[in-house]
């Protein structure tokens, strides 16, 4: 309403003016003169409250949406300036958290390199006190049969040379005498 009022008072000032230059050389305030510029001035005024009366409200709306949604428009941006910020702290706070994480991680990596290297240490070590185990046992039973190999080969050459020499020193009676003896011994056995 104010608007209108500000508005209607320039115009007439301004028709005053206009007036005013016209008539320059005439004289002012003759009824001619005054009676048009009654018309004039009747004229704006129906032709202001026409305006007022069947666009005031429109006009009315429009600045008042205009401003309503200037100032919605203010809001949201001030709401995601706000998250913006919320954001921005967010991605500082998680960058800055990043250097933490990653010596975190490649220390977290490191101790499970180091747990992995002593349990490969330690199965190598037990796989190898157990092929130490068992070449012990192959080697002590292959000693075991090489001994008992040996001894049934000494025995055989033990008999050998025994018949040598039993066959050289021994006489036929000597032989059946032997033979005489033993078998006494197995029949009274």
């Amino acid at each position: 309403m104010y608007v209108f009022f500000a508005v209607l008072l320039t115009a007439l000032a301004i028709s005053s003016v206009a007036f005013a230059s016209a008539a320059e050389g005439h004289a002012v305030f003759t009824s001619e003169n005054v009676m048009n510029y009654g018309l004039r001035m009747l004229n704006f005024a129906i032709f202001a409250a026409l305006l007022y009366k069947f666009g005031g409200a429109k006009i009315k709306d429009f600045f008042v949406g205009r401003r309503d949604g200037i100032k919605q428009d203010l809001d949201d941006l001030q709401s995601r300036q706000s998250e913006a910020e919320k954001k921005l702290k967010d991605v500082e706070s998680s960058i800055a958290n990043m250097a933490q994480e990653k010596q975190q991680i490649l220390e977290d990596a490191k101790a499970q390199g180091e747990a992995i290297k002593a349990g490969i240490i330690e199965k190598a070590k037990k796989d190898a006190e157990a092929l130490t185990e068992q070449a012990k046992r192959t080697a002590s039973n292959e000693a075991q049969a090489a001994i008992e190999t040996i001894r049934g080969e000494m025995a055989d050459m033990v008999i050998e040379a025994a018949e040598k020499i039993v066959a050289e020193k021994l006489s036929a009676e000597d032989h059946d005498k032997l033979v005489d003896d033993y078998l006494t011994k197995v029949v009274l056995n």
